[in-house]
């Protein structure tokens, strides 16, 4: 279905370079969650600070997500 986030209350068009830097943003979460789970395997480090950080990376990426699509909602 095109256009569907337009179903989605809050949402609006993105431009071009909103979508890439959407996608921009989506690959480096990619890359830092292949991190993660890499330092999730890793005995030798302190795994409270590995989960610490994840969370952090992941409301950075989430603030940086909602920078781009500027939704109309809390």
């Amino acid at each position: 279905m095109d256009n569907q986030h337009r179903k989605i209350k809050g949402y609006r068009e993105l431009s071009e370079e909103e979508i890439e830097a959407m996608n921009a943003i989506k690959t480096k979460g990619a890359e830092l969650g292949e991190l993660v789970g890499k330092l999730r395997n890793t005995d030798s480090v302190d795994q409270r600070w590995v989960s610490i950080g994840a969370t952090d990376l992941q409301q950075g990426l989430m603030a940086l997500t909602r920078s781009v699509a500027k939704p109309d909602f809390f």
